[in-house]
């Protein structure tokens, strides 16, 4: 699972960033790392991620607001806070900002690496059926279920597609980015396109809307 799994790390204290991000690249998660909240908002809005750490004290845009503006945009990547605040109170305070899990400073190591494996679990698990626009797509099964309740196969290519775009269904994603998340194999752009096409040619052009000069996203316009 990790060989696969993006995270993004958002934490001010350089020392701290380097080892975390040199240990989570050692267990094959591949790391985006930042060191303010502002850009670190600006990146959890506009690309994609399976789990985020974010540290409660970074300048710019503080954790818990970050986290809370992400929640208000429909971004549901599991998020484990970091901070040297650790009181009952301030663990309550992280987690009805929308975090799923809070780790006071200091920590161990082993115990972040094992947090960060249980919200990937979770996060699979809850991606397992995913809405899109007029039914359900099963991602295992590659099967989206009409509201009507008729069943359309998909292509293994086509569900990876829409399940990305319904992970993040208030996000663009460009066209390079979706080619390499889900046709990672393929040389031209123009694949996406291709399969856009095919998806919508099997569940209506409201499936999957065109955002002129940026990209894709799930839903009609």
């Amino acid at each position: 699972m990790s060989e696969t799994s993006r995270v993004l790390l958002i934490e001010d204290d350089s020392d701290l960033a380097g080892m975390l991000d040199r240990a989570l690249a050692a267990e094959g998660y591949v790391v985006t790392r930042v060191e303010d909240g502002h850009s670190g908002l600006h990146l959890a809005l506009t690309r994609s991620f399976e789990a985020m750490i974010v540290d409660r004290g970074l300048p710019a845009v503080e954790g818990l607001d970050l986290i809370a503006r992400l929640r208000s945009r429909g971004v549901s990547t599991p998020i484990l806070v970091l901070s040297a605040r650790g009181s009952t109170g301030d663990r309550v305070d992280g987690l009805d900002a929308g975090a799923e899990d809070y780790l006071a400073k200091p920590f161990e190591l082993t115990e972040l690496l094992a947090r960060i494996r249980a919200l990937l679990r979770r996060h699979l698990d809850h991606a397992r059926h995913l809405s899109v626009p007029g039914g359900s797509l099963d991602v295992a099964g590659r099967t989206v279920r009409r509201t009507t309740g008729a069943a359309v196969e998909l292509s293994e290519r086509e569900a990876a597609l829409l399940a990305l775009l319904a992970a993040r269904p208030g996000v663009v994603f460009s066209r390079g980015e979706l080619l390499d998340r889900v046709f990672g194999d393929a040389e031209s752009e123009t694949v996406v396109d291709t399969y856009v096409h095919y998806c919508r040619r099997k569940l209506g052009r409201g499936v999957i809307s065109t955002v002129r000069g940026l990209g894709y996203r799930l839903g009609s316009s």
